[in-house]
């Protein structure tokens, strides 16, 4: 097995960015040398069958909106047990339904494989622990976006992130951990804040403890961004508990939350449409969003 260890200088093995988004939008780097904290990883990066892997070279890609700009922005945290990111099903997918209604959408390709997961074991030894690489870039990539909202023709304080799964769980972190940094400033853009306005977490993982307890390594508090959650109770991956136990802390925070729980609908379903009513949550975000002042339209 080939493994690939990055250095400020370079890489000691190939390293090509496989996935490009489509014509008309650019990968921005996060971060302007090698990012911090740098970790061995199995191979290249690869992308198979819409899911990358091996993602070294952190990005994010900007969509702008095709109709009216309402000013808003959502940074799209894919999911993928933080071994592999679901680069379509839970990121172009979303950007192309975002931008449709008038929304900047920020893809983010964040380090993986990446703890909690350890792919030298194939492994979750520590389930619950702060995922620090894909955080370090999920707080680096709202700064930037702040740093350049004029640019992008978005409000600095409509800013929000949606994710899934493991993407759930780093709205989570990212919506309560942006009082402490986990890097060292790069540039300016990092005198920005890297708290979200708002939060959408679909099917989160690593919240729930397997007695049903709330992760203590989720730091909630009354700073904590409204939030809305969505999930299915017949999730065989990230049980339902995972939801709420986190809307329960929210409450209890006095933080903003709706949630949203349904019957049947199982896991990593995205936007792709079903016959179940699990399929609407897209509309319930929109009504969400309008409730909560971010989009005005």
């Amino acid at each position: 097995m080939m493994v690939c260890l990055l250095f400020a200088g370079g890489s000691a093995c190939a390293d090509p960015m496989v996935w490009q988004p489509a014509a008309g939008h650019t990968q921005i780097p996060l971060w302007p040398g090698a990012a911090p904290d740098v970790q061995p990883v199995p191979g290249p990066e690869t992308l198979t069958k819409g899911a990358i892997t091996n993602v070294t070279r952190p990005t994010m890609t900007v969509y702008s909106p095709t109709g009216v700009n309402t000013g808003a922005a959502v940074m799209v945290i894919p999911g993928g047990g933080f071994q592999i990111l679901a680069i379509d099903l839970e990121g172009t997918e979303i950007c192309d339904w975002l931008t449709a209604k008038g929304i900047t959408c920020i893809l983010l390709k964040y380090r993986v494989p990446s703890v909690p997961y350890v792919w030298q074991c194939d492994c979750r030894p520590h389930n619950f622990t702060t995922s620090v690489p894909s955080l370090q870039d999920s707080q680096r990539a709202l700064r930037l976006v702040r740093a350049r909202a004029a640019e992008w023709h978005i409000d600095p304080h409509r800013i929000g992130v949606l994710g899934f799964s493991a993407g759930g769980y780093l709205v989570a972190e990212v919506s309560t951990r942006f009082k402490k940094d986990l890097y060292k400033p790069v540039d300016a853009a990092d005198r920005q804040s890297s708290r979200p306005d708002f939060a959408v977490a679909i099917y989160p993982g690593h919240l729930a403890t397997e007695d049903d307890k709330f992760n203590k390594n989720v730091t909630v508090s009354h700073d904590t961004p409204p939030t809305f959650l969505a999930q299915a109770e017949d999730d065989d991956v990230d049980g339902v508990n995972q939801s709420l136990v986190y809307y329960a802390a929210l409450k209890k925070a006095d933080v903003p939350v709706e949630m949203h729980l349904y019957t049947h609908g199982g896991h990593a379903f995205g936007l792709r449409k079903t016959a179940q009513p699990i399929s609407d949550w897209p509309h319930l975000v929109e009504v969400w969003l309008r409730t909560i002042g971010m989009v005005q339209n």
